[in-house]
């Protein structure tokens, strides 16, 4: 039997990030490639409760198909939550709930962006949001950043002109890391409502932070011109696949219609399993650990990479968030240096696909959640071993 593919199709690819992590299921890989939250944070225990106590007294809606914009009551908690951290009343009626937040870039792509469209992202940016967009088939327009993340001033008007959204992740950014400044999100949220430009604010790690305090969000900035998207995998579980996006209504509508296409509506069964785990206030206890663990292992990482590390090699200090942002001498390239470090049972991601133009290549992204600080000191020594070796350019 023979089939004709479409064009969108025959241009897929697969995640770098998924086929490095088909070699890291080997147990004998110490792995700081995946973006996964440690399982060590999994509240199984409480997830037990709310999956016992679901089924014992509302098995029947828990089990059935249910509206495409999610279950309500945990609409309203989402809603309420925001609004008390935004200071702007946000309605149940503005959020819908995905199948995982990555969800929610699909059907923005779906709806927003056609053949040609200008969207611009920062560099480097998310790579699962580069995979949603480009099924769409956009044209990138990379804004410039530093070691402090997105640089607004380099907005201009020309940049924004016919632009369909600016897509950013504001807080401890795959894969930087970095945190943009109270000052910088102001900024941001100026120019783009001067602009007229949509912003799409991508926040899975917002809660993550372990140094200060949380800063005010984009949406808080501009209600009217901003998408927000949140996710509940890194703050419960991303077995569960309950992501969420706060927008404005009329862009709300479309992508309920698009969602509808897509999948109906997220399991109704895990939406009550979130609702029910959280209802009581069980993050203001539980968030609390997950950001005291994380921060002793970012420690351990940064304490081994200032051991082993080649002078010429520089890191990122995160704030908050699972990654560290690596830069290499102008010489080494990253996917090569994977190659050799698996074969030294390490892995990690190579930077060059998270740039959706003029990839940098000796770039590469560090991830320390779900690594114990005894195997973080023995895999940054194998990497800093091999880095030695690569330390000076070839004469």
């Amino acid at each position: 039997m023979t089939w004709t593919l479409s064009q969108r199709a025959q241009k897929l690819t697969s995640s770098a990030i998924r086929e490095i992590l088909k070699v890291t299921e080997r147990p004998d890989v110490i792995s700081f490639a995946g973006g996964l939250p440690s399982p060590a944070t999994f509240p199984v225990t409480q997830l037990q409760q709310a999956c016992n106590e679901i089924l014992t007294t509302e098995p029947t809606p828990a089990l059935q198909y249910g509206p495409t914009e999610g279950y309500m009551p945990l609409r309203e908690w989402i809603a309420v939550h925001h609004s008390k951290r935004c200071g702007i009343p946000i309605g149940a009626d503005q959020v819908l709930v995905t199948t995982g937040s990555q969800q929610g870039l699909d059907l923005l792509a779906k709806v927003l962006i056609d053949t040609g469209s200008k969207v611009l992202v920062e560099t480097p940016t998310y790579l699962g949001a580069l995979q949603a967009f480009s099924l769409a088939e956009p044209r990138y327009c990379s804004v410039p950043s530093d070691d402090a993340g997105l640089i607004p001033a380099s907005l201009t008007a020309e940049m924004c002109q016919e632009a369909r959204f600016l897509y950013c992740l504001p807080n401890f950014q795959n894969p930087s890391g970095r945190r943009l400044p109270l000052e910088r999100r102001q900024q941001l949220a100026e120019i783009t409502a001067r602009a007229g430009l949509l912003l799409i604010e991508d926040d899975p790690y917002g809660d993550l932070y372990y140094q200060g305090e949380p800063l005010p969000g984009l949406l808080s900035m501009n209600p009217g011109g901003v998408v927000y998207l949140g996710s509940f995998s890194k703050v419960l579980a991303p077995g569960l696949r309950v992501g969420y996006l706060i927008a404005p209504p009329a862009l709300q509508r479309k992508l309920v219609q698009a969602k509808q296409a897509a999948d109906l509506h997220t399991p109704s069964f895990t939406q009550r399993m979130v609702h029910t785990t959280i209802k009581d206030g069980f993050l203001d206890s539980h968030l609390p650990q997950v950001r005291a663990l994380y921060a002793a292992q970012c420690q351990a990482m940064l304490q081994a990479l200032q051991k082993h590390f080649p002078p010429t090699v520089q890191w990122n200090r995160p704030e908050g968030g699972m990654f560290i942002w690596v830069q290499l001498p102008a010489h080494i390239d990253s996917g090569e240096l994977l190659e050799a470090a698996i074969q030294q049972h390490v892995a990690f991601v190579p930077g060059a696909p998270f740039y959706a133009n003029e990839p940098q290549s000796n770039t590469l992204r560090l991830s320390f959640v779900t690594v114990p600080p005894a195997k973080i000191e023995a895999g940054i020594a194998r990497l800093g071993a091999l880095l030695a070796m690569r330390s000076l350019p070839r004469q």
